[in-house]
């Protein structure tokens, strides 16, 4: 059998895949034009951030069948790529550091962490009573491999969370029940992809609806909450936020979010942690496996995406 070409943006990604029987990983730098094996490929993974020339790589390889990303965010790809070509994501690498991250600014928030780390560079001792994260009630927007993993670590810091998914099921709510659920939680945490219907989720109307001194943390995607309806929250001193993602991201100098109260802000680095690639590389591989043997890669990205 021939082997499949797949083009690889990392030499440690194709030493990791080289071990799938009857694929034929081929370096490629994403800033570089394409090696001369493009021509024959049928796999790209794509490299970790997707840009639109990244996308229009794609387009320069003739026996393209399949993209695999090294994220679980697939925003950058779905409806943009040529007809005939799938997409399989990255879903399962990421999903404990980005809860990781989650449970990270919980306690921080809640145990006042940025409000001592700002007094210690002032030489202040700020000595007073803080909250805790111990009976908390937690609702967790996104009920995939993040939102499934952020309820596990919880759990153990006796958190009472509710896991909201797309359509209810055993042990997930709807949501259509968000308007019901959100009064009755003290942090509402966002692990969802970004799509036409999650886009602009988080509006004013759903903000008014969590209660005095709640918590919103977006580990999802900026555009997932509207910018200006969370600045109207924080800025009122209603509402509390951690996030991750921004909209615009990078943030730029001079936007309000960056001396918005009540805000811990974090550069998107949920998922930046030394073993990532590895992790990507790994859930890559196993796609790719399937691939292979003429089957549908477990994490192939569908219209329901």
């Amino acid at each position: 059998m021939t082997p499949v070409t797949v083009l690889v943006p990392h030499s440690a990604g194709a030493e990791i895949l080289s071990e799938v029987d009857g694929l034929l990983p081929v370096v490629y730098d994403p800033e570089q034009p394409l090696p001369e094996q493009a021509a024959s490929a049928r796999v790209l993974v794509a490299p970790f951030l997707a840009t639109s020339d990244a996308v229009a790589m794609t387009g320069r390889m003739p026996q393209l069948e399949l993209v695999q990303l090294l994220t679980a965010g697939a925003e950058a790809w779905i409806g943009r790529l040529p007809d005939g070509v799938a997409l399989s994501d990255g879903r399962g690498a990421h999903g404990g550091a980005t809860a990781e991250w989650v449970v990270s600014v919980l306690l921080a928030v809640y145990r006042h962490l940025d409000r001592f780390v700002r007094a210690q560079d002032r030489g202040e001792w700020d000595y007073h009573q803080t909250e805790e994260l111990a009976g908390k009630r937690v609702l967790v927007v996104g009920a995939g491999d993040v939102g499934t993993k952020t309820v596990a670590r919880l759990t153990p810091f006796e958190v009472e969370t509710t896991l909201v998914g797309r359509t209810a099921r055993e042990g997930v709510h709807g949501w259509d029940e968000l308007p019901r659920l959100l009064p009755e939680h003290d942090a509402c945490v966002l692990i969802v992809p970004l799509t036409d219907e999650t886009r602009g989720l988080v509006d004013a109307e759903f903000l008014a609806a969590m209660p005095d001194g709640a918590l919103l943390v977006n580990g999802a995607r900026g555009p997932v909450v509207d910018t200006g309806a969370l600045l109207a929250e924080l800025t009122s001193g209603r509402l509390r936020a951690a996030v991750d993602v921004t909209d615009p991201e990078p943030l730029p100098p001079g936007h309000p979010l960056w001396s918005a109260p009540g805000l811990l802000l974090t550069p998107h680095v949920g998922g930046t942690v030394p073993m990532a690639m590895r992790r990507a590389y790994g859930v890559a591989a196993e796609q790719l496996a399937a691939f292979v043997r003429g089957a549908e890669p477990p994490n192939l990205v569908t219209g329901a995406y």
